[in-house]
């Protein structure tokens, strides 16, 4: 049986003869951490180079505490080498680069398919890299949405990533149909923070004959609730609604800002869904360049390309994918928890509500503590004004997230952060929290 986190920490700190909180601890966790090689591998920015940094309150040539990696990932370090590859290859043999180099631009995307299959635990013929994330759900939404007088509403959680909800709508407006009654807004219970399961289940089968589709994300993007996509899906399954799956490279994959994204849909679709809007590049490699306007398409996913993709575009999602195929999402798992684990740990210690000093800055962590319903995304909400904390975070060199209303959002990344990023991140806190505090006082 494993340890919980709080078990690991309690062994470890007792192993050294330390407090549980002491920096020994997560120095001890990062020499026995087998991921922590991977680290090399990015580039991680300076303090110094960070523009909200105060450099009197901190040391600036210590690298920065990035825990944004939610919302953008950090550079592999490989990224610039192949993008300087590929405009050296442009520079020199032009055209001729569709067709030679280690990425020929024609097909340079296939050759990357493999490896993003084994993350996402797909088919490589059930998975396909192209456009951004958005121009994706469109596409798969054209397909996959087909309302009907009695089945027409689409399944979406509160507070969906702001782009998911537009397209949602402007899908449903496309059909010439009420967004207000398609749209099937599930929300949490009163005075909860996240959806429960139950909940999700109990609608699809209250409503499931008049649901076309299910679109959930994998991890709520304001709340860092993992969904269960499984009791999801099986609910959905049971009523024959439709659900798509899309996938955003930009944060925890590292593929840059506007980086290409992904789609998946499972090969028993691979003959019955065709897509709707039609592209040279959804044309079988082997005839495309034929050019007889006689379109022989490719089953499944690799029907709806559109275009041959941005090289550029491709270089950084190589330069990482490479990285990931140095471990696995097993180990990457296990190390998230831990880490997640180690830093709610700590904040739990510091800063959980004291009613004996009301005025003491404290957090709530609107996350799911259950490890099995969060990414390595925490969520925070404080007690004093969240733009503050913000502020006073980033003058002390930490990269992290605020999102309107009132949430501060860190995700230590098991890719690249260690558990000595976790520590120095409660230690900037604590200076910030006591700046703020003294301030109120």
């Amino acid at each position: 049986m494993m340890e919980s986190v709080q078990q690991t920490i309690t062994r470890v700190s007792q192993e050294l003869n330390c407090s549980a909180t002491s920096l020994r601890v997560a120095e001890h966790l990062d020499r026995h951490d087998e991921l922590r090689l991977l680290r090399q591998e990015f580039l991680i920015p300076k303090i110094s180079d960070l523009p909200p940094s105060d450099l009197s309150l901190v040391d600036g040539s210590e690298d920065c505490i990035y825990f944004a990696g939610n919302s953008l990932g950090l550079q592999p370090k490989n990224a610039k080498k192949y993008i300087e590859e590929e405009l050296e290859k442009w520079a020199t043999i032009g055209v001729h680069g569709h067709l030679k180099g280690s990425r020929p631009w024609a097909w340079a995307e296939d050759t990357l398919e493999e490896l993003m299959a084994k993350i996402v635990g797909a088919k490589p013929e059930e998975v396909v890299l192209m456009n951004g994330l958005t121009v994706n759900l469109h596409l798969l939404m054209l397909s996959f949405y087909k309302p009907s007088p009695k089945r027409y509403k689409i399944l979406l959680e509160d507070k969906a990533f702001p782009s998911d909800h537009y397209a949602i709508e402007s899908q449903i407006r496309l059909r010439g149909l009420d967004v207000t009654d398609s749209m099937l807004i599930i929300k949490p219970r009163q005075g909860e923070d996240t959806i429960r399961t139950e909940d999700i289940v109990s609608v699809i089968e209250r409503e499931g004959d008049a649901i076309a589709l299910v679109m959930l994300s994998g991890v709520q993007y304001y709340t860092g609730q993992l969904f269960n996509m499984e009791a999801i899906t099986s609910a959905g399954h049971a009523k024959n609604t439709n659900k798509i799956r899309i996938v955003c490279f930009i944060q925890y994959v590292n593929s840059g800002a506007g980086g290409l994204a992904g789609a998946y849909i499972h090969e028993k679709h691979a003959h019955s869904v065709k897509p709707t809007l039609m592209g040279w590049w959804g044309h079988n490699l082997k005839t495309r360049f034929l050019m007889n306007n006689e379109m022989e398409l490719q089953p499944g996913v690799k029907g709806f390309r559109l275009s041959n993709q941005p090289f550029l575009l491709v270089c950084p999602l190589q330069a990482s994918l490479e990285i990931f195929n140095r471990t696995s999402m097993k180990d990457l798992r296990r190390k998230s928890v831990l880490l997640t684990g180690y830093l709610e740990y700590l904040i739990r210690h510091y800063y959980t509500k004291d009613p004996s000093a009301p005025d003491k800055p404290s957090v709530h962590i609107i996350t799911p503590s259950d490890p099995q319903q969060r990414g390595c995304q925490l969520s925070l909400c404080f007690s004093c004004p969240i733009r503050t904390v913000f502020q006073e975070l980033e003058k002390r060199g930490v990269a992290c997230d605020m999102r309107e209303p009132n949430v501060l959002r860190v995700a230590p990344v098991p890719l690249y952060n260690s558990f000595t990023d976790v520590h120095r991140f409660i230690t900037a806190l604590g200076s910030a929290s006591r700046n703020m505090f003294s301030a109120v006082k």
